[in-house]
């Protein structure tokens, strides 16, 4: 039988981003506060994943021995470091989230089955690889705050009410949502960059947590006029507002996920839905 396994780790430690072919003005455009001589520092909690058959101790690694091996290989190394001097490869590029994800993948991969290196730069920031060359997935959460009313117009409250429950009560609710928006592109072989962070958040700000924040969706928001908002409608309103811009940006979204409440959550995969689609046109091409 085979058997996902993981394991967490934390290092220490700080970075710069600067690349000393520009000048301070051009650093400053591309990387903003980021670029603050000496660099700024974060508590990093990495997740390693390995795949493989259950062996006759029941146990895909043995994970004391894993424990070592990333000891070994990134954590007593990195721990307490600045980034940008610890290794030689974030000479050549530098040491970003999703860099420094795709590094530890080569840095762990003799040694163990690897399937996903996720690594949190914070509790709002995280990337994850899985050995795809220079992609990589780089995932932003933020929230919102806003109410809405589960129920069909054309239908009776009884008859809302027994589709929707309490949700169908004629003056709403409210919820606190956390939605998590993944995107997916290729690392810039010297920026270490899959998007422009700020830019992405400024998106993300632009087009969905700003229109939606303090609204009551069914009244504020013109959709949801005609869709009901439920958890999974408003995940996939989204992803169509935030499909076009991230493209801009030259990176695919990936994956919105949307957390209502910390027992109702739903996902939306972006790049599923777009390949089925794609290969629906197609067969309809050729049929016709």
């Amino acid at each position: 039988m085979k058997c996902t396994i993981n394991r967490r780790a934390q290092f220490s430690a700080s970075h710069r981003y600067w690349l000393p072919e520009l000048d301070a003005a051009e650093n400053q455009r591309l990387f903003g506060a980021c670029s603050r001589f000496p660099g700024h520092g974060h508590n990093y909690v990495l997740y390693v994943s390995l795949a493989g058959e259950l062996d006759q101790y029941g146990m895909v690694e043995n994970l004391s021995v894993v424990k070592q091996i990333i000891k070994q290989e990134v954590t007593s190394q990195l721990n307490y470091s600045h980034l940008n001097d610890t290794w030689s490869e974030f000479q050549e590029t530098l040491p970003t989230t999703e860099n420094i994800s795709r590094i530890i993948w080569h840095k762990l991969s003799p040694h163990l089955p690897l399937v996903n290196i996720k690594l949190f730069e914070n509790s709002e920031l995280w990337a994850d690889y899985q050995g795809n060359n220079m992609e990589a997935t780089l995932t932003v959460k933020t929230h919102f705050s806003a109410a809405h009313r589960l129920a069909i117009p054309s239908l009776s409250f009884e008859e809302n009410q027994e589709i929707y429950g309490k949700c169908a009560r004629p003056n709403g609710h409210g919820h606190n949502y956390h939605l998590e928006v993944t995107v997916a592109g290729e690392i810039d072989p010297r920026t270490g960059m899959l998007v422009d962070l700020v830019a992405l958040q400024q998106a993300i700000d632009e087009y969905v947590v700003e229109p939606f924040d303090h609204t009551f969706l069914n009244k504020d928001i013109p959709y949801f006029a005609e869709v009901v908002p439920t958890a999974e409608n408003i995940a996939v309103r989204i992803a169509d507002l935030l499909r076009s811009p991230i493209a801009k940006l030259g990176a695919e979204l990936d994956k919105i996920k949307l957390i209502e409440s910390p027992n109702n959550s739903c996902e939306i995969n972006c790049r599923t839905i777009k390949a089925n689609t794609e290969a629906a046109t197609q067969k309809l091409a050729l049929s016709s």
